[in-house]
């Protein structure tokens, strides 16, 4: 079960958002208790179920943190992490941090990235997705996926 496609929602005036049914479908099924992570990157915020959340945090407990650039890039993602769950009407809360860091206001778009989803304030997401991607197929393939249309 992988988050796919984007939903439009809105956010409550409480800062609380209600997750689309699929989503919170994958959630419960793939999280003990509903428990999930959010946290920064990318100018959003990402949503990891609480398993795949733990093993992206051992990897960084892995890092050698000598360079500045990675303990701030830590600071980011490990610093800006928060456990939540969703209440009993299918609703998460957002602190006022992650609304900050995102630039969320009432209109949202959740992206699903697979293993996780991003939500997204939608006028910065409709900046992401105006970008000329030309030259990405060419990256792709140097990873290994060829991504011909």
């Amino acid at each position: 079960m992988l988050f796919e496609g984007r939903h439009h929602r809105s956010l409550d005036p409480k800062g609380r958002l209600m997750l689309p049914p699929e989503f919170r479908d994958i959630l419960l099924a793939r999280s003990r208790d509903g428990l999930f992570v959010m946290t920064t990157y990318d100018d959003c915020v990402v949503v990891y179920p609480q398993p795949d959340w733990e093993e992206l945090a051992e990897k960084f407990n892995t890092l050698r943190t000598t360079s500045r650039r990675v303990r701030d890039f830590r600071r980011l993602v490990i610093g800006g992490a928060e456990k939540v769950s969703l209440d009993k009407q299918g609703r998460v809360r957002f602190s006022q941090s992650h609304c900050d860091y995102a630039g969320l206001s009432k209109e949202l778009v959740l992206v699903g990235q697979g293993r996780t989803f991003e939500v997204w304030d939608q006028a910065r997401f409709g900046g992401v997705t105006s970008q000329n991607f030309d030259d990405v197929a060419e990256e792709l393939a140097e990873s290994g996926i060829d991504f011909a249309l």
